[in-house]
């Protein structure tokens, strides 16, 4: 832990909260329907032919039935149409590698991924999708998604802000002006800028370069129709070596492992078909090209994630520099911060939306310090066999970079529901690996998505205003409007669809054939995998401990569902309750209004938040990443 790193912790933390006032006024211009900006002069024309194009009336709004069906209906069509084109894909132009269409299962996962804002990938985007299909479906989606989830938070801000009303502003007017007026300009500028540290943006095929020293690999081998040539062979599986007694033979501690033959009930080797492999000599390297820059822009702005590349922010094309990786960082944060202030203005209350700042920042800056001081401290097993090294653990990790950036990476994309990475999680420690895990768990509201994180935190919100009205014996009252059992059941149903898809979904490939055939680590870190593929899924986030081998049907379609889950099933009651609170009339300020700025609302916001979090997701923790941890200091590998 060097000062340098502390001085750029400092640093990041201070600019953010310099552009979150900013921001947030630019905001509220953006989301008022009426709002003027600066870029009206040019943009308003084409506001008001999108809207004529859509048959759209800007000045009616809609009730929260209204608004989310129309939402609903959007991201269907949407899916659908991204769907199609990625299954036509070797049919379209803009594919100079002439790359295949994906699979029914695959094209299902990723159209759904970009449509919720998760982008999560089962693929590797330089080897699977074309021009086309990165930049006008999935950059697309970037957009899309992201605008959804910023239209969504004006919402609920509306519903808490207003009195007596039923409307909630109109969703195809939030959408267009969210498009025109806030994203687009800020990608413009950010992508030139990535343009300028290195980032590539071009149409030319992939570059071909002669390696000065060939290697060889193991590859299948294919018979005339191209298909792998399998062989009968026995499942061997890896097991401690024994000692006469039956006791492991230890080495420096460590159990020795040995292969053996995997046998079935009745004592028999179990045998599987398995592809014959052949050495491939490699002679030359192909070096991705195409428009990286654009859609790096936008999956940062727009807490999207995903990658062009499969090594996403750790490749050197997609973060060039330690500059483009600062602002990538901050870009993730940037319009969540400001959504912040967004709501202390639409509600009169600045104090309260510098509050629900200052709660997130507590529990990012908590999430950083462990996650830093987990990789710094290194590997326990190196630590045992007198082989730590200073820098702490290295693994996985980009090393122009190091572990101050990357775990500093790490938790700013899982705070967010952003997803992309400069290191491989799965490569963590045991605790350094619980931080995403565990952010993403929360509910992704520390900060959160473009949105997400505001709506998500604003359900928090109504809970620890409730929990504080039973304190004193009053009926809670939040910004002068009562709480009743109406608005706690649609909070909690909101958390409860979470909890049950990310737990549901777990439990279950932890014990069916196909959900432990993608493991590549036995033990507490396997279920550490699967954990993390379902709560990334369903917190929309789209990061992964990449050691789950997720490309197949079952993975890619259970995934699908948990991301539609984590999306919209948690949209309509909060969409719902949005309703209800605009139907209230102003209550003065009673013996039961609780306070919604101040230390002790910050203090209670952040216990609420983590209290449900430990509640719904210690005891599966318990079992993966917290005991892996006391396993590895024993010296045990999975």
């Amino acid at each position: 832990m060097q000062t340098s790193d502390w001085l750029q912790l400092a640093l990041f933390v201070g600019i953010l909260a310099l552009i979150t006032k900013p921001l947030g006024l630019y905001l509220v211009q953006v989301l008022d329907a009426n709002g003027r900006t600066w870029l009206d002069p040019i943009v308003r024309p084409i506001e008001r032919f999108s809207y004529r194009l859509m048959g759209v009336k800007a000045e009616q709004e809609q009730d929260w039935k209204q608004y989310t069906f129309a939402m609903l209906l959007f991201s269907l069509v949407s899916c659908l149409f991204t769907y199609a084109i990625l299954r036509f894909q070797h049919l379209l132009p803009l594919n100079p590698q002439g790359l295949g269409a994906l699979s029914p299962d695959l094209a299902f996962n990723t159209a759904v991924s970009f449509t919720t804002n998760t982008n999560w990938q089962s693929y590797v985007g330089e080897t699977t999708m074309s021009y086309l299909s990165q930049m006008v479906e999935l950059t697309l989606h970037n957009f899309a998604s992201a605008a959804v989830g910023i239209g969504i938070a004006a919402a609920f801000v509306r519903g808490i802000s207003r009195y007596s009303t039923k409307t909630l502003g109109n969703f195809w007017v939030d959408l267009v002006r969210v498009t025109y007026y806030l994203l687009l300009p800020l990608c413009l500028v950010f992508a030139i800028f990535l343009v300028s540290q290195g980032m590539i943006q071009n149409f030319k095929p992939y570059t071909k370069a002669k390696l000065t020293e060939t290697f060889t690999i193991q590859v299948p081998k294919l018979d005339a129709k191209g298909q792998p040539v399998t062989t009968n062979a026995v499942v061997m599986v890896q097991s401690p070596k024994l000692d006469a007694a039956g006791k492991p033979v230890l080495t420096n501690g460590v159990a020795v492992m040995i292969e053996q033959p995997q046998l079935d009930a009745k004592g028999m080797p179990v045998m599987t078909n398995l592809p014959v492999m052949v050495d491939q000599i490699v002679e030359e390297q192909v070096i991705a090209q195409g428009p990286m820059a654009s859609q790096v822009a936008i999956k940062m702005l727009g807490t999207n994630g995903g990658g062009f590349t499969n090594a996403n922010a750790a490749h050197p094309f997609e973060n060039p520099t330690p500059l483009s990786n600062f602002l990538q960082m901050l870009s993730i944060f940037a319009i969540g911060s400001g959504l912040t202030y967004y709501l202390g203005r639409m509600t009169k209350n600045q104090a309260h939306g510098w509050s629900v700042w200052a709660a997130m920042m507590t529990m990012f800056l908590a999430g950083v310090l462990v996650c830093w001081w987990a990789e710094s401290a290194g590997n326990p097993i190196h630590h045992k066999l007198g082989l730590a090294l200073a820098d702490g653990n290295l693994e996985g990790k980009e090393v122009r970079f190091g572990i101050f950036n990357s775990a500093l990476f790490a938790t700013v994309t899982t705070a967010a529901s952003c997803g992309a990475v400069n290191a491989m999680h799965d490569s963590f420690t045991a605790l350094g690996g619980l931080v995403p895990l565990f952010n993403i768990e929360l509910g992704e509201v520390v900060i959160g998505g473009v949105g997400a994180g505001l709506y998500g935190m604003l359900v928090f919100v109504v809970l620890a205003v409730f929990i504080a009205g039973l304190m004193v014996g009053r009926t809670p009252e939040y910004l002068g409007k009562k709480i009743q059992s109406y608005e706690v059941k649609m909070a909690m149903l909101s958390l409860l669809v979470l909890c049950l898809s990310i737990l549901g979904f777990s439990a279950w490939a932890s014990v069916s054939e196909w959900g432990k055939a993608g493991l590549n680590n036995n033990g507490p870190h396997g279920l550490s995998e699967i954990l993390y593929a379902y709560s990334s899924a369903t917190g929309n986030n789209g990061s992964a401990f990449a050691g789950l081998t997720a490309n197949t049907p079952w993975y890619n379609t259970t995934l699908g569902f948990a991301m539609l889950i984590g999306r919209f099933l948690m949209i309509v009651p909060i969409m719902a309750l949005a309703g209800s609170f605009g139907l209230k009339k102003a209550a003065p300020p009673s013996a039961g209004t609780f306070p919604v700025s101040g230390f002790t609302f910050v203090l209670l916001l952040i216990g609420t938040v983590l209290l449900v979090g430990a509640l719904n997701f210690l005891p599966v923790l318990a079992l993966s990443p917290i005991v892996e941890h006391f396993l590895t200091a024993q010296g045990k590998l999975f």
